[in-house]
């Protein structure tokens, strides 16, 4: 039996609680921290990350970066170190570079790679090479980079021969802050300008680190712009906490009537903050407390006090800003009085999983009435979750999802397969803990 088999077969054996209260810190945010390292191997110094994730998805970039010959430190006291020397000092890999289960990282890597005169290939663990790649594929392709991949690019295992890339103006059918940054850094090694443009407006994580970078792309509606050739200058940066990740308690405090939790120092980017918009309409008391700007992004303390949600409409304008979000959200759905509709989320079932599917197929075992259409959910909450074994389908973010909704179980709640939560948040069980002291969850062997 293989790590990996032994793995999957670990569950949460969990019981939940009626009591909700404390302040905690979240760790670091993905998205940001995948990027400190992109653009800090790119640049000419030495880049300082204090924050940085050290979970499966960012450390698969990180081992990536090593292999291209980049120095990165990472010394006892937690601040990570980019030597780097710009893109030029990169060199061709000795062995296949492995994303794991990150599709930030293929796609930014395969961004990056398109501009380097040699040969390498990206690949990944059985999900994400199911995951398409054709939206990155495409435009780098059309910038002068040779890229090929299973059923003519569309799925990794990705073969890439970079160099000799020219500006292009781009149209993402589909907002992608993956699609777009992967675009932008290969523009960035390209002769002219490169510009990206989306139906509405995706992540902007790339555009702010850019500007700490001492790159300033140009911003014109859903249109964005990086110069070509550009040199970044290293950075100091400090990564906020993972709102995505905060989401989970977010929705556990919010959902629990007398429950008071604090999430510390969150990043509160506009473009992510969907989820919070979509709570107070479910009636949730939220507000956010020191509101503060560090390396370009704005944060703050949450502050969430619970209350009786009620349903709410969740539309397609909305999706891009809450995609990873969707999870957590259809379990408050589940917990609220009347009925929510998710509509226009087809992205999700190129996710990690099927997330439509598994949501709609796990929330009915905890005695859920959940409908699902081509591209939505329709869910009618206020009954009392059941006891049930659920499984995460191999997906963190379902993992942590039915970990909420067990707190509000009647009787034991076992998630099956919850090894996947380390690619995105390591710990996310003992800070459960620690805002419910009276639950019961401890991990066991299937």
């Amino acid at each position: 039996m293989t790590k990996g088999e032994r793995d999957t077969m670990r569950s949460w054996v969990l019981h939940g609680t009626e009591r909700l209260q404390g302040a905690i810190r979240v760790p670091g945010d993905k998205s940001i921290s995948h990027r400190s390292l992109l653009l800090g191997a790119m640049a000419h110094g030495t880049t300082e990350v204090r924050g940085f994730l050290r979970s499966e998805d960012c450390l698969a970039t990180l081992h990536a970066l090593r292999a291209l010959g980049t120095e990165i430190v990472e010394p006892p006291e937690g601040c990570v170190r980019i030597l780097g020397q710009g893109p030029e000092a990169l060199r061709e890999p000795e062995t296949i570079l492995d994303a794991g289960n990150s599709g930030t990282s293929l796609r930014l890597l395969a961004g990056l790679l398109a501009g380097r005169p040699f040969f390498s290939i990206l690949t990944g663990d059985a999900s994400l090479r199911r995951r398409p790649m054709r939206r990155v594929v495409d435009p780098l392709a059309a910038m002068g980079a040779t890229l090929l991949g299973r059923a003519a690019g569309q799925f990794p295992p990705l073969a890439i021969r970079g160099g000799r890339l020219s500006g292009i103006a781009w149209k993402t059918p589909v907002a992608s802050a993956q699609v777009k940054s992967a675009i932008l850094l290969a523009g960035l090694q390209a002769l002219g300008e490169t510009s990206v443009t989306e139906p509405t407006l995706s992540r902007d994580h790339t555009e702010r680190m850019l500007t700490a970078f001492g790159v300033v792309p140009q911003r014109r509606g859903t249109t964005v712009s990086v110069p070509g050739k550009a040199r970044l200058a290293a950075a100091s940066l400090s990564i906020p906490g993972d709102l995505s990740s905060a989401a989970f308690f977010i929705v556990a405090a919010a959902a629990r009537p007398g429950a008071e939790v604090i999430l510390r120092d969150v990043g509160v980017n506009p473009t992510r903050t969907g989820a919070l918009e979509v709570l107070a309409a479910m009636g949730a008391t939220i507000t956010q407390e020191r509101e503060r700007s560090e390396g370009g992004e704005p944060v703050a303390d949450i502050h969430v006090r619970g209350t009786h949600l009620r349903g709410t409409t969740i539309g397609p304008d909305l999706i891009p800003r809450l995609l990873d979000e969707i999870p957590a959200l259809a379990v408050a759905a589940a917990l609220a009085e009347g009925e929510t509709v998710i509509s226009g989320a087809a992205e999700l079932r190129v996710k990690e999983v099927d997330r439509l599917s598994a949501l709609a197929g796990e929330l009915a075992k905890l005695g859920v009435q959940v409908v699902e259409e081509r591209d939505s959910l329709r869910i009618v909450g206020g009954r009392r979750l059941r006891r049930a074994v659920v499984s995460s389908r191999g997906d963190h973010r379902m993992a942590m999802s039915l970990a909420v909704a067990g707190l509000f179980s009647e009787g034991e709640t076992r998630i099956q397969d919850v090894a996947c939560v380390e690619t995105s948040f390591p710990g996310f069980a003992r800070l459960l803990l620690e805002v419910a002291p009276g639950c019961d969850i401890r991990e066991v062997g299937d």
